[in-house]
């Protein structure tokens, strides 16, 4: 086993397979196609089944994702301590994170980062559900998972870190009239635009409805960056966590605080073990702006 045979299995999980995974690292299809061949030999296991043009993971495919990723990622962290001139001078920190926690506190946290660090990269994936940022952690896609949930997300083996609560706020079109503080009745007769059912946002519309209130859902999108953008185009009104207050009022739309007050609680994964330096410093950072208990 050696770290090309390691690089390429890794290429052709992320990149969903042998060609688009050649094209990235490179090389062309037949070479990568025979190096994992070579690699399953050694190994005496099958990593993946062929299937059709495309491939999926075998369970011993599926048991080397994680090994390999820290193996892969190590060595990063050894070739930069080795290169660097100081402790983190160079190195990128792998992260993911939910949409609203993308906004707040992912901004305050890497500027800090990179004022303290500034030869190091942060690396941001996008997960639309809690439970995509735990498992990208749990399989080491990522070494640390940024994620809002209603109350505590279950994280089994990984460590949870608090870090705040974000009251969701009712983001309405530009000239909207009303009271600044909104209550149930006060929804009644309004078209909404919001996330699926399984978010915060979308629980509480669906609470209100129950209660008798007249809601109409509009529109329903997964990408909740275009929330902002329907509702400036008067589409709708939005529930959204009080992270997107600074654009919604620099775009010119009417924000307003919700009673009773509803929280998106903001957390941090992590492994306990076999974080890189430059995920322990992020992690110090973050353990610094957490919201006392």
């Amino acid at each position: 086993m050696d770290t090309r045979h390691l690089t390429y299995f890794i290429a052709i999980v992320d990149h969903g397979g042998f060609g688009r995974a050649a094209t990235a690292l490179h090389v062309s299809q037949p070479s990568l196609s025979q190096a994992i061949k070579q690699f399953e030999r050694s190994l005496g296991v099958q990593l993946f089944h062929r299937v059709g043009r495309g491939v999926a993971l075998s369970e011993p495919g599926r048991q080397l994702v994680k090994p390999a990723r820290q193996v892969l990622r190590g060595l990063d962290s050894a070739r930069d301590a080795v290169t660097s001139t100081r402790d983190l001078d160079h190195g990128t920190v792998d992260l993911i994170a939910t949409p609203s926690p993308a906004i707040e506190p992912l901004t305050t946290l890497t500027a800090r980062f990179r004022r303290r660090h500034s030869g190091m990269d942060v690396a941001v994936a996008a997960a639309f559900t809690p439970d995509e940022a735990v498992e990208a952690v749990r399989s080491g896609a990522a070494e640390l998972g940024l994620l809002g949930s209603a109350g505590t997300p279950t994280t089994a083996d990984l460590a949870l870190l608090p870090l705040e609560k974000q009251s969701l706020i009712l983001i309405s079109p530009p000239g909207t009239e009303g009271p600044g503080t909104v209550r149930s009745e006060d929804l009644d007769g309004l078209d909404v635009v919001t996330s699926p059912r399984g978010s915060l946002m979308r629980q509480l519309v669906d609470q209100v409805l129950a209660t008798g209130t007249r809601i109409r859902v509009v529109a329903e999108v997964t990408h909740r960056t275009s929330l902002l953008p329907l509702v400036l185009a008067d589409v709708g009104h939005s529930v959204m966590p009080e992270s997107w207050r600074d654009l919604a009022l620099a775009a010119g739309c009417r924000v307003r605080r919700l009673e009773p007050a509803v929280h998106l609680d903001v957390s941090l994964v992590y492994h306990l073990r076999d974080l890189t330096p430059g995920a322990h410093a992020f992690l110090s950072i973050a353990e610094e702006h957490a919201t006392p208990t």
